[in-house]
């Protein structure tokens, strides 16, 4: 995997993690959206796998070189 590949995939993670924290604090301050930060959590489940599947396919080709 490249190294522009590993930065662009860094760099989502980041900002996934900043999303979620962001999510966190905003159910701590008020708790009526925790409906509503379930439907994040499965949004960021969905982001780790995306993530995942690039990873794979990226190392994959690496492997095949």
């Amino acid at each position: 995997m490249s190294t522009l590949a590993l930065l662009v995939v860094l760099l989502l993670v980041l900002v996934g993690l900043l999303v979620v924290c962001a999510l966190g604090y905003a159910v701590y301050r008020r708790p009526v959206l925790t409906q509503p930060f379930t439907v994040a959590l499965a949004g960021a489940a969905v982001l780790a796998a995306v993530v995942t599947v690039v990873v794979t396919v990226g190392s994959a080709g690496a492997v095949g070189r």
